[in-house]
């Protein structure tokens, strides 16, 4: 967290200016694992591979060209547009790496999902490359107001009528104390995170290993999901939700009120002629989770007693802040394991045994040199894990889509030109593709599990799965994710786990509406 708000300073990184390229050596022994064909392609004769390094450039010397592409016949083409976006050959990547290809350019106009009859606008300037991108983490030339789901925005109604942090903009008046809420529940959780993540994944592991051998698999993503949701509840409430009313009945409510707000934005791989008007024509009805999100309500209104006071110290309704609450915990940190989880583990896995022999060697030497105990000191001399942390936030950022509205009339740069945007105009970014700059990153599509040791920390600024540069930190004066730090620390406390457990494992990989679905084939514990 930024050091004026969240006690994480070993997680800190410090701010580096350095040129828009940095290309790093691939190491002899490590296996690296390509992301998928469907990337955003050079637009030069240059190639990822053999790329220079790029100077940076100025406004001055770069072309002012239009911004390419066109919205097409209103109502007609959104509709045109969604259906290729979630149905067309190479679903999502290749819409926007076909209009990269088409316009020569990663700046263009398109039309963005869900489109007609949900969202009134789907009209979107895209922002594509590393450059022009971060114009979406600056609030001084762009507006957040309800865009936290983009062209659209969920009912109040299932938030309890509110409007959450999520999607207020930093200028709004509620902005700062909720903000400053969530930073309480950071900073008083510290404490707690190491043993409780520690007690819980081990529980998790011994089932995965009881399930292996009955059954000669195991399922990562359900039983990850009831961990994830049990270490929560300890860490942040001193609670274990399983011992409450609410029971294991936790990751299932939150997986229905996520789909109820994120269903126009899904793909749940049913026939076209079903998910069109279930999911992204009409709106689901509020009405039909309002039971299931009343427990979660409930439980956290039980069991978050001292966030409570301290909201209310900060002028925040008890009810405002419960709702909140149950937000930022339930889809802000539940959603985020649930998909990161299952891409590390996708990602550490394919990489195959050197990887995993180097960072069991690793994980273990410097436990052993810190008292044989997990400390954040202990991982900070962690750092190929730390650098495999990194390349699954950046290969598989997991939150892709990031919105912002131009304040202004304003010049956005990418690489190869300058573009005048109007005030008013909703900007959109396709994180995935801004993270595979091939003029940023070298081999961009390959997860280099050491891309990110030594002098390659330099390219931390361009990680940006937190609405923000990973070398900078959230305060309320901006929308960058309050708990980027608690993601960062409980995901290399997922590697470190792991791997102080197992000397290897093998795993079969399928595709899920939300991240990977991870089916472990075997289980190598570590030689004592």
């Amino acid at each position: 967290m930024a050091t004026s708000s969240l006690a994480f300073p070993s997680l800190h990184h410090r701010n580096l200016d350095t040129p828009t390229t940095f290309r790093h050596r691939r190491p002899t022994g490590v296996h690296l694992i390509k992301a998928t064909k469907d990337s955003i392609p050079p637009l030069s004769a240059t190639s990822a591979d053999t790329a220079t390094t790029t100077t940076t450039a100025t406004a001055t010397n770069l072309p002012l060209r239009p911004i390419p592409g066109s919205y097409g016949i209103p109502f007609y083409q959104p509709l045109k547009d969604r259906f290729e976006y979630f149905y067309g050959p190479g679903g999502r990547d290749e819409y926007f790496k076909s209009r990269v290809h088409k316009f020569q350019s990663t700046v263009f106009r398109a039309n963005m999902p869900p489109g007609p009859f949900i969202s009134n606008n789907p009209n979107v300037v895209v922002l594509l490359d590393a450059k022009s991108f971060p114009t979406l983490f600056d609030v001084s030339k762009v507006e957040k107001k309800d865009l936290f789901t983009g062209t659209y925005m969920p009912s109040t109604e299932l938030t309890g009528g509110h409007r959450v942090l999520s999607y207020l903009d930093p200028s709004e008046p509620k902005h700062g104390p909720l903000k400053n809420m969530v930073f309480f529940m950071l900073k008083s959780s510290i404490r707690r995170v190491l043993p409780e993540f520690e007690t819980t994944y081990n529980e998790l592991f011994d089932g995965l290993e009881s399930e292996l051998a009955q059954k000669g698999k195991a399922l990562f993503n359900d039983a990850g999901e009831q961990a994830a949701f049990r270490f929560l509840g300890r860490a942040y409430l001193e609670t274990n939700p399983e011992e409450t009313k609410i029971g294991k009945d936790g990751p299932k409510l939150i997986s229905k009120w996520v789909l109820f707000n994120l269903g126009p934005l899904l793909r749940l791989g049913l026939p076209w002629f079903v998910e069109e008007p279930l999911l992204h024509t009409f709106r689901l009805p509020p009405a039909l989770i309002k039971k299931n999100y009343n427990k979660l309500y409930e439980f956290f209104e039980s069991f978050s007693s001292p966030i409570i006071e301290h909201a209310e110290s900060l002028g925040i309704s008890k009810e405002e802040a419960v709702h909140n609450i149950l937000f930022t915990i339930c889809f802000n940190t539940f959603g985020g394991i649930k998909i990161l989880f299952p891409n590390t583990l996708k990602w550490i896995g394919r990489a195959g045994t050197n990887l995993h022999t180097q960072l069991a060697a690793e994980i273990r030497g410097a436990i052993k040199n810190h008292g044989g105990k997990v400390t954040m000191a202990a991982m900070e001399q962690m750092p190929l894990m730390k650098s495999v942390v990194y390349e699954s936030l950046r290969i598989e950022p997991p939150v892709a889509l990031q919105y912002g509205k131009a304040k202004r009339d304003m010049m956005i740069e990418s690489h190869d030109a300058v573009f005048k945007v109007k005030e008013g105009e909703m900007l959109f970014g396709y994180q995935p593709f801004a993270t595979k700059d091939p003029k940023v990153f070298d081999r961009p599509e390959e997860f280099v599990p050491d891309r990110f040791v030594g002098a390659g920390e330099e390219l931390l600024k361009y990680v940006t799965w937190s609405n923000g540069p990973e070398t900078e930190g959230p305060t309320v004066g901006n929308k960058q994710c309050a708990g980027k730090d608690f993601v960062v620390l409980i995901t290399r406390l997922f590697v470190v786990e792991l791997f102080q457990r197992y000397d290897s494992f093998d795993i079969e990989v399928a595709v899920s509406p939300l991240g990977a679905k991870v089916t472990l084939t075997s289980l190598k514990r570590a030689r004592v």
